[in-house]
C-alpha cells in the first residue's frame, strides 16, 4: 500500500443492500460514474460482498460495498444473504435499495429494520423510477411511504427516487449519500495529542522474520502521519539499536512507542522516566475500548486447564514460523500459566464468532484493517456476552510485567 493512498479502515465504508435485480450494481455505477459492478437481468449475479475502495465526491475517500441480493434462494442463497447481513457490522452508511415498480418487500423490512437497530445512517433509494408516474412515463407505482409493517416508516430526508437508465436524481442521490456520512470527532486521535510541537518520538520497530519486506506495517505508517500532524519529530530504529539511539538524541524523547511483541526489550532499555507505550495500545485507544481491553487482560491469571482462546485478527496476512498470533502468544501465555492445557483457536479477515460463550477469553489484534464500526461490534459482542476480550499490546504488556508502565502515556483515556 502507498504510504499517499488512504487505508481502508479510514474510509467511510458503504453497504450496498437489496433484493436481486433491484439495481444494486446499476446503482453503484451510477453514483461512481463508472462500471465497477456487473450488470445482468440474470438472478444472483453478484454472490459475494464486493468492497471496492475509492473516491466519491462530495464525499471523499470510501469503500463501496456491493452485496448479494436478499432474497437468495437455496442453501448456498442463505449463505449468500447471511454474508449481506454481516456487512452490516462495518457499514458507515446503508443504501437499501428497492425496486420502486414492485415496491417494499418483506426482505427489504428485514434488513431496514436491522439497520434501523443498529442505528446505521441509511438512505432508501426507489429505483427504477422510470417506470413509475412520480417520474417521466405516468405508470402507477406502490405508494412506498405506505409501509406495509406500522412499526416503520421511511422519511422524506432520507429517500429518493432515482432513474440509472434516465439519469433522474443520481446526483442528488450522491448528495443524499454525503449527508448521511459520520461527523468526525475532532478530539480523537491515535498519538498527536499526547504530544507538543517539535517533541522527539521514538518509535521501534523490530525487522524479524515475521516484518513485511520492503515495507512498514499499517499501524506504525499510521503513527508516523500523526507524529507529523502534532509538528513533532519521529525517530524510527529498531530494537536492537534503542539503547544507543537513546543515548544519542541529545534530548529525552516525549514518548518511545514500540511493537508490542518488543515490550520485554524495550522496556528494559528506555529509562523509566520516559514514557512508553505501544502501537496496539494506541490503537484501543483510538478505535475500540481501551478500559475494557485492560479489564480483559486480568483473565490471563485466571485461565485454567480446559480453558478454550480465542485469537482474532482483522487481515489475512501470510503468516511466518514464529508468527504473533498463532506462535508467540500461545507460547508466552501458556509460559505465564505455568504450561496449563490451553486450546487455542484463531479467526481472521471478516470472520468473526456470533456465539462467543464457548471462550474464557478473547484476544483481538489492534484492528489497523478494520473500520471503527466493525471495531466496535466486535467489542460489544464480548462484552455483551460476558466474556472477556483484550488486545495483542494490552495482553503482552500484561505477560511482560508492563502493563502499568505502558498504561501512563494515555491514562486519562481509562478514567
Amino acid at each position: 500500500m502507498s504510504l499517499n493512498s488512504t487505508p481502508s479502515a479510514d474510509r467511510v465504508h458503504i453497504g450496498i443492500f437489496g433484493r436481486r435485480n433491484a439495481g444494486k450494481s446499476s446503482i453503484i455505477n451510477a453514483i461512481t460514474g463508472q462500471n465497477l459492478a456487473i450488470v445482468s437481468d440474470v438472478l444472483g449475479t453478484t454472490t459475494d460482498p464486493v468492497p471496492k475502495a475509492m473516491e466519491l465526491l462530495p464525499l471523499g475517500p470510501v469503500v463501496i460495498i456491493d452485496t448479494p441480493g436478499l432474497d437468495d434462494i437455496g442453501e448456498l442463497g442463505e449463505l449468500r444473504v447471511k454474508k449481506a447481513y454481516q456487512i452490516l457490522n462495518k457499514t458507515d452508511i446503508a443504501v437499501l435499495v428497492i425496486d420502486a415498480s414492485l415496491g417494499m418487500t418483506p426482505e427489504d423490512l428485514s434488513i431496514l429494520k436491522k439497520i434501523q437497530d443498529k442505528k446505521i445512517p441509511y438512505v432508501v433509494v426507489k429505483n427504477k423510477s422510470d417506470l413509475c408516474s412520480s417520474a417521466e412515463n405516468g405508470a402507477v407505482c406502490p405508494n412506498l411511504d405506505s409501509m406495509p409493517d406500522a412499526s416503520f416508516h421511511i422519511d422524506a430526508s432520507n429517500s429518493i427516487e432515482v432513474s440509472t437508465v434516465t439519469g433522474y436524481h443520481v446526483h442528488e442521490l450522491k448528495e443524499l449519500i454525503a449527508s448521511q456520512a459520520p461527523k468526525e470527532d475532532q478530539d480523537k486521535y491515535l498519538v498527536r495529542d499526547l504530544l507538543n510541537p517539535n517533541d522527539f518520538v521514538v518509535l521501534v520497530v523490530p525487522i524479524d522474520s515475521a516484518a513485511p519486506k520492503g515495507r512498514l506495517i499499517l499501524p506504525q505508517q499510521q503513527t508516523i502521519r500523526d507524529v507529523l500532524e502534532a509538528g513533532a519529530i519521529s525517530i524510527v530504529t529498531r530494537d536492537t539499536e534503542l539503547k544507543e539511539t537513546l543515548s544519542s538524541l541529545g534530548k529525552k524523547p516525549r514518548l518511545v512507542i514500540t511493537d508490542s511483541q518488543a515490550f520485554a526489550k524495550v522496556s528494559a532499555d528506555t529509562p523509566e522516566d520516559i514514557p512508553l507505550t505501544s502501537f496496539s495500545i494506541l490503537l484501543s485507544r483510538y478505535k475500540g475500548n481501551l478500559k475494557l481491553q485492560v479489564e480483559g487482560a486480568q483473565m490471563l491469571d485466571k485461565l485454567e486447564d480446559g480453558d478454550k482462546i480465542l485469537v482474532c485478527e482483522g487481515c489475512t496476512h501470510h503468516r511466518q514460523c514464529d508468527d504473533i498470533g498463532t506462535v508467540k502468544l500461545p507460547r508466552w501465555i501458556r509460559q505465564h500459566t505455568g504450561n496449563k492445557d490451553l486450546h487455542f483457536e484463531f479467526t481472521s479477515g471478516t470472520e468473526f464468532p456470533v456465539d462467543l460463550s464457548p471462550y474464557k477469553l478473547i484476544i483481538h489484534c489492534g484492528g489497523c484493517t478494520l473500520n471503527e464500526r466493525e471495531m466496535q461490534y466486535r467489542l460489544k459482542c464480548a462484552e455483551d456476552q460476558g466474556v472477556p476480550i483484550t488486545n495483542y499490546g494490552t495482553a503482552i504488556a500484561h505477560l511482560k510485567g508492563v502493563l502499568e508502565r505502558s498504561l501512563i502515556p494515555v491514562r486519562r483515556s481509562l478514567e
